[in-house]
């Protein structure tokens, strides 16, 4: 990020250069959140509905491992210290989820695709960061509560 020196006696470019900060912030925030509520999947990552072999659940579950990743990122920074973390959680998740060697290396790409989501725009506990929190912490609960009534045993 480039710093841009402001006389003291120039309040107009003092202004011009504060707007300039907060629209730059609010379009970085946009994208993610953009990114996010569409689903935005890199070229390289392999649809679950692209595999032939893949359980009817298989999205919800990468998309649970994107949460979990926003989650362990999130709840620390805004003070929450969960116990166990989020990771450790994303792990028991993987052992009892994943045999594939290739599906668990999907499900640790979502995870990281979560995470790097918010840390690359948040350096400290906003509002907006608390409200993407609290979000995750419903979607998370709605996919698991979903999964499980729908694909319980």
């Amino acid at each position: 990020m480039h710093r841009i020196a402001v006389s003291a006696h120039d309040p107009a470019m003092t202004i011009r250069v504060t707007q300039y900060r907060r629209t730059t912030r609010a379009l970085a925030l946009s994208g993610v959140i953009l990114a996010v509520s569409l689903g935005v999947v890199r070229p390289d990552q392999a649809s679950a509905q692209a595999l032939p072999d893949a359980p009817p659940f298989e999205e919800d579950l990468m998309r649970l491992s994107e949460v979990l990743g926003a989650l362990h990122f999130l709840r620390p920074l805004c003070g929450h210290e969960d116990s166990p973390s989020w990771r450790d959680q994303m792990l028991v998740f993987l052992d009892a989820e994943t045999l594939d060697e290739n599906r668990r290396r999907r499900f640790i790409e979502r995870f990281n695709q979560g995470l790097r989501g918010f840390s690359s725009v948040y350096r400290s506990c906003t509002p907006s960061a608390r409200l993407a929190m609290e979000q995750y912490v419903s979607e998370g609960q709605t996919l698991i509560a979903d999964v499980t009534s729908r694909y319980g045993r």
